[in-house]
């Protein structure tokens, strides 16, 4: 059974940082391109980063560039979201996703398709 568990979500101050975990199991997580996917309250579902099997292809959707960072540790079947400088529009619930085709981040997520976790909310507020 595929199984995709977040942790690490939390109150955050505008400014701050926080690192998201997805930690899997049930598939074979090496071979597998891993997203993270946000829904904030009153919006739709949207991509937030992809990354390759090796980690050395990662892709962000335009709001978040230059402030996450995407990394995964295939030894630990754990993926990362590292989120820096977080402002309120940030506050989400926050996905891990797997098994989906996508062409690239722009197309909204469909969330009847792939595996995903059961989300881990961050909410950015002062």
């Amino acid at each position: 059974e595929v199984q995709l568990v977040e942790s690490g979500g939390g109150l955050v101050q505008p400014g701050g940082s926080l690192q998201l975990s997805c930690a899997a199991s049930g598939f074979p997580f090496s071979n597998s391109r891993i997203y993270w996917a946000r829904q904030g309250p009153g919006k739709g579902l949207e991509w937030v980063s992809s990354i390759s099997t090796s980690g050395r292809t990662i892709n962000y959707a335009d709001p978040v560039k230059g402030r996450f960072i995407m990394s995964r540790d295939n030894a630990k079947n754990t993926a990362y979201l590292t989120m820096n400088s977080l402002n309120p529009e940030d506050t989400a619930r926050y996905y891990c996703v797997t098994g989906v085709q996508t062409n690239g981040l722009r197309t909204p997520p469909d969330s009847t398709k792939g595996y995903w976790g059961q989300g881990t909310q961050v909410t950015v507020s002062s």
